[in-house]
């Protein structure tokens, strides 16, 4: 057997295994698994966005950092400090 053959009987077995299982089982499990977090690990909201200069293009890259360009710039790219 090669080894091919040998991954695709291992994933046809689980696929039959867990499609044998009642569904109702699992669910229970994930839920108890949820509820069992600590306090205190709920996602916290972004902070608000610092209020941009006064003529300034604002736009807010990926980490944070904010545009220099003038407002509405024709560019394509933005100038981040």
């Amino acid at each position: 057997m090669s080894k091919e053959a040998a991954v695709r009987a291992m994933r046809e077995a689980r696929y039959n295994q867990r499609s044998a299982a009642p569904a109702s089982s699992a669910k229970p499990a994930r839920a108890a698994a949820r509820s069992s977090k600590p306090a205190g690990t709920e996602p916290v909201a972004p902070a608000p966005a610092a209020p941009v200069a006064e003529g300034l293009c604002g736009h807010r890259s990926m980490n944070g950092r904010s545009c220099t360009r003038e407002h509405g710039h024709a560019a394509k790219s933005h100038r981040y400090s």
